[in-house]
């Protein structure tokens, strides 16, 4: 399988279910082609093919049926076939340049058909090729309204000629739906009943429901818009200009232009046009546009910036750490968009479904319009009449859309959140977790410590820190930065050290104001000083709460002790309060010692197993399901990798880092522990969206087949009962896009 190539395309024009239908169809039987993945809502198609793939003859069949299709950006190709594309590549990326203004549309796309120049989402609905078909189809509607009204003679004419308007266009797409493998489109189904009702003499009811079906068309390509345009808004959120700093001057440069290690400058109230760590300067940054949080977060020199997030209050000097290709929300778009293209399963039910429920529909229409008249005695125009009306009431386009609309709409929202999933079947699993394992280190807890007591034993407290911060100077270890942190928090100089030397496995020492200054371990310091039993005392205390504890002496006299401890987040208590409140049971897996570990869980109310290795914590994973629960396993996606494999739902805790983004299920990108119970909450709501979809498209479609039989309803409301349910079923699934709290 190493010749596999995978490309992904853009597709234009696709409005609904029945679109990604024919297009998988007609795809999957070109030569070379092994898989076929197509999204409505992201307007995306991913080929699996092989090298004898002609990539040229795929985009002109998808342009046979009427879409423009474009290679995407950053199309996925395997290294190893990757030359052997490179020359159609050229000739894409042109073709996708011209798109983009207009020509291309034309080439791509049969006029008439079901594509138009970009998508109902972007410009004026009216300033599409489909716009400007509706306008022109109810324009020549109501001038056969006219013509009936003065010539009743000629009004049958007419009224086939307006319906001819809009009907050539779609019964051309049929027969090219049939000749690429689908023979029960929808456009088939239109066509066959508005034929039907013209050779009984209903030209009137075929003008108006060819009419009624562009209209419905229309509406469809809008709401598929507006969930588009949900994913869409997240890339327009990084500028399109940064002012880089070169050879000691500043200038304006495209964004995309950055390299990874430049220099740019951001003034207060920019936009961060590239994910970086700050290099220079402190501000508040609002993170609101990318997480979704109210309040703006302070930086310093140091820290790490998304692009698309706001600087607040003072300039900064921020080096780039990933090109525009690469940086966070460029990742998110292109995992979300790859995500809508993997299906879930109750979309893969439904799909397998409707290849059986449409010729069945088709079977059930003809049974309707021949059986009554040809053994009861019924009028064949009648009956004919109503097989017609079923036929259009049977399209499953409502139906299939129901699960793809809404799982694409949670996803992008979830995505604005910082809360990314790997297709429908992970936003699925979510929703059915039962128990959920968390890791300590980076997880519940901050991923470093902080200072949390100062003792002084003689003096005060802030000479303590003071000493201990001239000892740490310049030191990276984990331990010193949180002295030196904590010093800096109260506004504390540290003075200058001399001779400082680090004592292997004991602590620091160095001359501080002409005096003998070390910080180390209560063990070292015993060897120099007699510890009495009060401070024994509180040292055992200090570390059965899962406290570091640091002894500070002063030309050998104790003089006072600094604790430190990897916090919990802050937010982690409340997170996981709301996953018990839930009925959800949560456990610690950690490879920290027992009482560090025991000392957090505590804290945090969770049920605790220390001291494991990566494999033990794959061994409790398998227990817990054995046990028969649903487990979902979150961590950092390094250490915890066994376990988030073996895991129902592996989660990864991080920042938009690469091994998060791909070694689990999904990851919640700003780390908030509550974020796990509303990456849960959204999938318990998107399968009852799911279901409320359903029950509409099934529903509607029951109650218009009774009353047609029944002779209540006939074309008019019948076409409504697709179309109509094809738009509320979108409608719904689209306020899933509300903002997640």
């Amino acid at each position: 399988m190493s010749d596999v190539k995978e490309t992904r395309f853009r597709v234009e024009g696709m409005d609904c279910a029945s679109c990604a239908s024919k297009i998988d169809t007609a795809v999957r039987r070109m030569p070379g082609v092994s898989d076929v993945s197509v999204s409505v809502t992201a307007g995306t198609m991913r080929v699996r093919h092989d090298a004898t793939s002609d990539l040229d003859a795929i985009r002109r069949k998808v342009s046979g049926l009427g879409y423009g299709v474009t290679p995407a950006d950053g199309a996925a190709q395997k290294p190893a076939a990757e030359h052997e594309h490179r020359p159609g590549c050229d000739h894409d990326h042109d073709h996708d340049h011209e798109h983009d203004h207009g020509p291309a549309a034309k080439a791509a796309a049969v006029e008439g058909l079901h594509g138009h120049d970009h998508g109902p989402s972007e410009g004026p609905w009216w300033k599409g090729r489909k716009g400007r078909l509706t306008i022109l189809s109810g324009a020549a509607l109501l001038v056969a309204y006219g013509i009936g009204h003065l010539f009743p003679a000629i009004a049958t004419y007419a009224f086939v000629l307006a319906m001819a308007v809009g009907l050539v266009p779609i019964a051309r797409r049929a027969i090219m739906a049939a000749l690429a493998g689908t023979p029960f489109s929808i456009e088939m189904l239109m066509t066959i009943a508005a034929v039907g009702a013209v050779v009984i003499d209903a030209s009137e009811e075929a003008a108006a429901v060819v009419f009624l079906f562009l209209v419905g068309e229309l509406l469809e390509g809008v709401a598929a818009g507006k969930a588009r345009d949900s994913i869409r808004s997240l890339s327009a959120l990084v500028p399109k200009t940064a002012l880089l700093e070169e050879d000691g001057r500043t200038k304006e440069v495209p964004a995309e232009s950055l390299a990874v290690g430049a220099i740019i400058l951001v003034r207060p109230g920019d936009r961060i046009s590239a994910d970086g760590t700050i290099v220079e300067g402190e501000s508040a940054i609002d993170e609101a546009p990318v997480t979704g949080e109210s309040t703006p977060v302070r930086k310093e020199a140091g820290d790490t910036v998304f692009a698309g997030t706001v600087n607040g209050d003072a300039a900064l000097r921020v080096r780039v750490t990933a090109a525009a290709a690469d940086n966070t929300i460029a990742r998110v778009v292109k995992l979300v968009e790859e995500a809508q293209e993997s299906k879930a399963p109750t979309e893969r039910f439904i799909d397998r479904f409707s290849k059986y429920y449409t010729p069945g529909v088709v079977a059930v229409a003809a049974l309707v319009a021949i059986v009554p008249p040809l053994l009861l005695g019924g009028v064949w125009s009648e009956w004919v009449y109503k097989g017609l009306a079923v036929l259009l009431i049977g399209c499953p386009c409502a139906l299939v859309i129901s699960t793809p609309a809404a799982i694409a709409a949670a996803l992008s929202a979830g995505a604005r959140r910082g809360l990314l999933m790997k297709g429908g079947a992970v936003l699925e699993g979510l929703g059915k977790l039962t128990a959920i394992a968390f890791d300590k280190t980076g997880t519940l807890t901050e991923g470093k410590p902080k200072v949390t007591d100062i003792l002084a034993f003689g003096g005060t407290e802030g000479e303590v820190l003071r000493l201990a911060a001239a000892l740490e100077a310049g030191s990276s270890h984990p331990l010193a930065l949180a002295i030196l942190a904590r010093a800096a928090e109260e506004g504390i100089a540290p003075p200058a050290a001399t001779g400082a030397r680090a004592l292997g496995g004991k602590g620091v020492a160095a001359t501080v104001e002409g005096r003998e200054v070390f910080l180390g371990s209560p063990k070292a310091a015993a060897e120099t000083v007699t510890l009495s039993a009060e401070v024994q005392a509180t040292v055992t205390a200090l570390n059965d709460d899962g406290k570091t504890v640091s002894l500070l002496l002063v030309d050998g006299t104790l003089t006072g002790a600094l604790a430190m401890r990897d916090e919990p987040r802050p937010d982690a208590a409340a997170g996981l309060a709301a996953l018990k409140e839930a009925g959800i049971r949560t456990v610690m897996l950690t490879g920290d010692n027992a009482r560090t570990a025991k000392a957090v869980g505590s804290l945090l109310g969770i049920e605790v197993r220390a001291e494991l290795m990566p494999e033990d914590k794959q061994r409790i994973v398998g227990e817990l399901q054995r046990e028969g629960f649903v487990v979902g396993k979150i961590g950092d996606g390094i250490n915890d990798a066994p376990a988030l494999a073996a895991a129902n739902v592996g989660i990864a805790m991080g920042s938009g880092t690469d091994v998060a983004l791909e070694t689990a299920d999904a990851a919640i990108l700003h780390g908030r522990v509550g974020d796990v119970a509303l990456m849960r909450d959204l999938s318990k709501r998107t399968m009852r969206n799911i279901f409320e979809n359903i029950v509409i498209a099934l529903g509607l479609k029951g109650v218009f087949l009774v009353t047609t039989i029944a002779g209540i309803t006939g074309l008019w409301p019948a076409i409504l009962a697709d179309t109509g349910a094809t738009v509320l079923v979108t409608l719904n699934a689209l306020r899933l896009l509300r903002p997640i709290r």
